[in-house]
């Protein structure tokens, strides 16, 4: 697990960086070779190989193909994972995107520039509803809420940023979303019940979305597998062998970038949403759940 972004010098990782670099190392650790038999096999040196396998910096295709090749890996699905994943992480580096307008999203940045390239988001919530089924009001109420939010200029630059986070469930390519929430996180009237009904029929109606799937997790299901708390699964290619999971702190985030821990984290995901309410249920469950407040 991994939390932020890791530094050497100059060079900063990036989530999708070490993803890949973890996955070399297992290749060329499997094949029973050194980062110098890698490094005089690309005619390169020990230092770049290093610099690599921690991604410090955006890998090229030939490099990715020379490797798979030293580390006898000839199914193309793997190899084309890889590429996959390459290509994903080099956009991210290279883009200038929408969110570098929006300093305000400090550590956050990394998560959002990563979803923006993302194809597919699990998320577990336990006391929120998931950002990208947020309504502006309710957005508004968490601001002041927050109280390192509490300026109003920074509530509406939240809610801008919240918007040009959703605009991937109705852009193309959309991202699909499938999001497992707590009742708890329904039953709490952040900004009061005006803003609570409005947030249920908002997400009456994007649970009518291809893209979209929604789930409850009632407190009639009891003790349950996901009470650790709340996280995101991001992935960025089928069938998901490159998943990484996302964990928001009090006071920052960590990373699961691959491995046991992601594998884990995905049984764990389709543990609770088999508890869960199926779409239907879930769907009538928020009506109901609208007519108390």
């Amino acid at each position: 697990m991994t939390e932020g972004p890791a530094k050497q010098g100059n060079s900063t990782s990036s989530v999708l960086g070490r993803r890949l670099g973890g996955e070399l190392i297992k290749l060329r650790t499997a094949a029973g070779m050194t980062q110098p038999q890698a490094a005089k096999f690309l005619s390169a040196s020990t230092a770049k190989v290093t610099k690599m396998e921690r991604g410090w910096v955006p890998m090229r295709d030939p490099d990715i193909r020379a490797l798979c090749e030293l580390y006898g890996v000839n199914d193309p699905a793997a190899v084309g994972g890889l590429l996959e994943l390459a290509r994903v992480d080099r956009e991210r580096r290279k883009a200038k995107g929408w969110w570098n307008e929006f300093p305000n999203l400090g550590d956050m940045q990394e998560y959002v520039a990563l979803e923006n390239v993302a194809t597919s988001i699990r998320t577990w919530q336990l006391c929120l509803v998931p950002g990208l089924l947020q309504t502006p009001d309710y957005v508004r109420a968490l601001a002041v809420g927050n109280s390192t939010q509490g300026h109003p200029d920074n509530g509406e630059t939240l809610v801008a940023t919240r918007l040009a986070r959703q605009r991937r469930l109705a852009e193309e390519p959309t991202l699909g979303l499938w999001a497992v929430v707590h009742e708890s996180a329904l039953r709490h009237r952040v900004g009061g019940p005006a803003v609570m009904r409005e947030q249920l029929q908002h997400l009456e109606e994007v649970a009518d979305q291809a893209n979209v799937t929604i789930q409850i997790l009632p407190f009639a299901a009891g003790e349950h597998l996901g009470m650790g708390g709340a996280f995101n699964i991001i992935s960025f290619a089928e069938p998901g062998a490159m998943d990484v999971v996302y964990t928001e702190t009090a006071f920052g985030q960590l990373w699961v970038e691959g491995g046991e821990e992601a594998a884990q984290h995905q049984e764990l995901f389709a543990g609770i949403a088999r508890r869960a309410l199926t779409e239907s249920e879930s769907k009538s469950f928020i009506e109901a759940l609208r007519g108390e407040m």
